[in-house]
């Protein structure tokens, strides 16, 4: 596997697939990259030499992108900011609902988890009549 800025990137995979495994690099940003460092996109990831790796990275490191430690470290002050001044998004986060207006009635299981029942426990003697 080839390492890029501290990711491994699939070896047997075309560049332009492998680069989407660095946080942050989709599939415009990866064309774009390998525009800018003048290699084909079909060239597999263990085909690549030194120059062509290299070149990668400073295409990475120069351009300016936000990826990996940067962009989740960008992320998670994001979402602090918005709980520390208690706004709308902020409180949903904080009590981990959804955040962008889906409905809570029903749905939005991935968010909540699984049920928690909620309501007075029967009396188990209440059937019978006995107490």
């Amino acid at each position: 596997m080839a390492r890029i800025l501290g990711v491994d990137i699939p070896s047997n995979k075309r560049i332009d697939i492998a680069l989407r495994y660095i946080y942050g690099v989709g599939p415009v940003l990866s064309s774009q990259i390998l525009e800018k460092a003048e290699i084909s996109p079909s060239v597999r990831a263990k085909d690549l030499d030194e120059t062509q790796m290299a070149k990668i990275v400073h295409v990475l490191q120069e351009g300016g992108y936000m990826i990996e430690g940067d962009l989740r470290r960008e992320l998670t002050m994001n979402l602090k900011r918005l709980q520390s001044i208690k706004s709308y998004r902020g409180i949903r986060h904080i009590r981990s609902l959804p955040v962008r207006g889906q409905r809570t009635s029903t749905n939005a299981r991935t968010r909540k988890g699984p049920k928690k029942t909620v309501g007075a426990k029967r009396n188990p003697g209440a059937k019978t009549g006995i107490h």
